[in-house]
Parts: C-alpha cells; sequence; structure tokens
C-alpha cells in the first residue's frame, strides 16, 4: 500500500493547529476561570499539549517538502549511470512552478522543464508512485530513437564512446555495458546501451502541456517509449544534488557520492 504523505502531512497540520486555536479561543479561558475560583493551577490537557508541540514541527515540515525541497531514494538501475541503486537524492520542488500540497495545482508560474533535466513526476499510470527519468523531449519536440541513438527535431544527438561500463553492487549486471556521453544540448551527461539487445525505438511528436522522458540506462528503462507522455501537472520537480547512497550489495555507504550534483 502507497501511503499518500503529502495528504498525511496536511491532515495533521490542520488537525494539531485546529487543536491549538481551539484551546486558545475556547478552552483555555474556562480553565482560566475554572482554576482562579479554585485557587489551583490551569493545567492544559495532554491533547493540547501535543498538538502545540507537533504543530510548528509539522508545518514547517509540509512547507519544506512542499515548496522546497524534497528527499527521494532511488529504487532501480533504469538511470545508470548517472543515479545507482541506494542513492538518496534532493529534488527541487520550485524549479517549474509552485504548486499545492495534494491538489498539485500550479499556482506560481516560474520555469519551463528543459531538455536534459533529470525530472521526478508522478507515474501517469499510477500517480500514487513517483519516477524519475531524463527529460529528452518538450512540446513540439519531434523525437525519433532507433539504433540507440536519439534524434531531435531531425537532428541527431550526439554520442562520444567512453568504453566499457564496470558495473558494483546493485549494478553489477550491467558490467559489459556500453558507455556513452552524450550531449543533449547544454547537457552532458553519461548513457548505457547494451549494442547485442535491440530495444525499443520511438517516432513520435510531444504534444501541448507533455514531456518525453528516457531513462540513462537506455535498454533497462521503463520510460515514454513504453507508456506515453508526462503531463506537466504530473511534475514533481527537478533532481538535483545526491545526500547519501547506501547498497547493502556493495558494502554499504558510498562515501565519494555524498554531494555530487546531478547532472
Amino acid at each position: 500500500m502507497n501511503l499518500d504523505f503529502p495528504a498525511i502531512l496536511v491532515a495533521a497540520t490542520f488537525i494539531t493547529g485546529l487543536i491549538w486555536l481551539a484551546d486558545a479561543v475556547l478552552w483555555a479561558p474556562k480553565r482560566r476561570q475554572r482554576a482562579e475560583a479554585e485557587g489551583g493551577e490551569a493545567r492544559e490537557p495532554t491533547v493540547v499539549e501535543y498538538a502545540k508541540s507537533f504543530f510548528p514541527v509539522i508545518l514547517a515540515v509540509l512547507l519544506l517538502r512542499s515548496f522546497l525541497v524534497e528527499p527521494f531514494r532511488i529504487p532501480s538501475g533504469s538511470m545508470m549511470p548517472t543515479l545507482l541503486v541506494g542513492d538518496f537524492i534532493l529534488v527541487n520542488k520550485y524549479a517549474y512552478g509552485i504548486r499545492l500540497p495534494v491538489l498539485n495545482r500550479k499556482v506560481i508560474d516560474i520555469g519551463e522543464p528543459q531538455r536534459g533535466d533529470v525530472v521526478v513526476f508522478r507515474f501517469p499510470k499510477n500517480p500514487s508512485v513517483d519516477y524519475i527519468k531524463r527529460l529528452v523531449g518538450v512540446p513540439g519536440d519531434h523525437i525519433v530513437y532507433r539504433n540507440k541513438t536519439l534524434f531531435i527535431n531531425g537532428k541527431k544527438v550526439a554520442q562520444i564512446p567512453e568504453g566499457t561500463y564496470i558495473g558494483k553492487g546493485s549494478g553489477l549486471s550491467m558490467s559489459g555495458a556500453s558507455l556513452r556521453r552524450e550531449i543533449l544540448g547544454k547537457v552532458e551527461h553519461d548513457i548505457l546501451v547494451l549494442p547485442r539487445v535491440s530495444g525499443i525505438g520511438a517516432d513520435v511528436v510531444v504534444p501541448p502541456g507533455h514531456y518525453f522522458v528516457m531513462g540513462d540506462n537506455r535498454d533497462n528503462s521503463n520510460d515514454s517509449r513504453y507508456w506515453g507522455f508526462v503531463p506537466d501537472r504530473n511534475l514533481v520537480g527537478k533532481a538535483f544534488m545526491i545526500w547519501m547512497n547506501w547498497d547493502s550489495a556493495a558494502g554499504g555507504i558510498a562515501w565519494d557520492r555524498i554531494g555530487d550534483s546531478i547532472n
């Protein structure tokens, strides 16, 4: 079962805030009057104490997670070699505009997704699941992928061979793949391809308000080639940094990846 964490945060903020407000307006004055009449001390109920303690913390987490930065964990190798299994990343939540939590409605337009961005989005087939891929096509682009090569609006996206990939830990199975540097506009990043695997191609035009995404591990990625486009409303944010990596198959923490920027 997938928990709707934003909804839980909103509900918790509302409930604790409502208890605090009700106490300040209704219950606290009555307690003070009763305590003065009895000559005792007005003690807050336990539920009010907890509400006052947790409300500011929950509110801060809600605001931070909804509008600034949200952490995610990489569960699969679809973005290798850029992101590895066990990477913990940070996602900029305001890069593509300010959106209301739960409703996911954009209220302030700040920026637009660009080709080459590594984006987190709600999977169109199941919005309760978050996916991460590289954005390769913006609205109006003619995207063609054939023979392990990407073409955008009739122009071939350059690839520079970088030898053979050697994986480790959970990515060991990708050892032997062809490692290539892809130049997607102003963004240079590494991809993996399996020359002996036919894979799946694409020949589409990206419709308005949608995006075409692919994994950097081109022959091991469930992406737009299989299920279509990502609506703008499904965007969560832009991945920008690895803050931790834990892969038990690789021996635990990969200290050299901590703090790496995501290109």
